[in-house]
């Protein structure tokens, strides 16, 4: 099968998104044939779209923003819909897998509903999300083995993600939070984000500051 891999974060670097799906690629095998989209560098070509109608699968991978999806990626998907609604020909099965900065995985449930939407009026078939909490800490946790440590809900997770994609099935989206105390977090987010305010110049009291 014919499967593409599409990182919807607007990050030029290594993102979280582009963790997830590393990590998924590792679950599903080299059986299928994979293809890598990136809307991070710049918009997609009409032969890139073409292409998109001509798979099994698509693999969505994005940050939430203010409790839906990345403007970019919602532009794209707009865009798919037309092609898939004149070039599709046979069905393809759509897989999220959402992030954000809260702690609570079911703070993503209304972006995956936007994408549940938007497949119903693409022509397409939901089959199945993730939506992961604390996403901001992958970056620092990508190293600890799926299914372990911080990773356990997350590797149980997309072990079922990854056999419904192998068989073209469905399933619940899968809201969870990282095996680690929210309170640890909470605190771990804090120095992050201070730090970063140091190096930007800013001090504690300008993250406070109302404009």
């Amino acid at each position: 099968m014919r499967m593409a891999m599409i990182d919807g974060s607007p990050k030029l670097g290594k993102s979280n998104s582009s963790i997830l799906l590393r990590s998924l690629e590792t679950l599903i095998g080299n059986e299928h044939e994979i293809v890598h989209f990136s809307l991070s560098r710049k918009p997609f070509t009409p032969e890139q779209y073409s292409d998109l109608c001509r798979m099994d699968q698509l693999i969505l991978a994005f940050p939430l923003y203010v409790d839906g999806i990345p403007s970019h990626l919602f532009r794209m998907l707009v865009t798919l819909e037309e092609y898939m609604k004149k070039e599709r020909q046979k069905d393809i099965y759509v897989y999220v897998m959402v992030n954000n900065g809260f702690y609570e995985g079911k703070q993503n449930h209304i972006a995956i509903e936007i994408i549940k939407n938007w497949c119903i009026r693409s022509g397409l078939h939901f089959g199945q999300a993730i939506g992961q909490g604390a996403g901001e800490m992958l970056s620092f946790i990508e190293k600890v083995p799926l299914g372990h440590g911080p990773m356990k809900n997350l590797g149980g997770a997309m072990t079922t993600l990854a056999n419904n994609i192998h068989t073209r099935s469905t399933g619940e989206p899968i809201l969870i939070s990282p095996n680690f105390p929210r309170i640890a977090w909470h605190l771990a987010g804090h120095s992050f984000w201070h730090s970063t305010a140091k190096k930007n110049g800013l001090k504690k009291k300008d993250l406070l500051r109302r404009l």
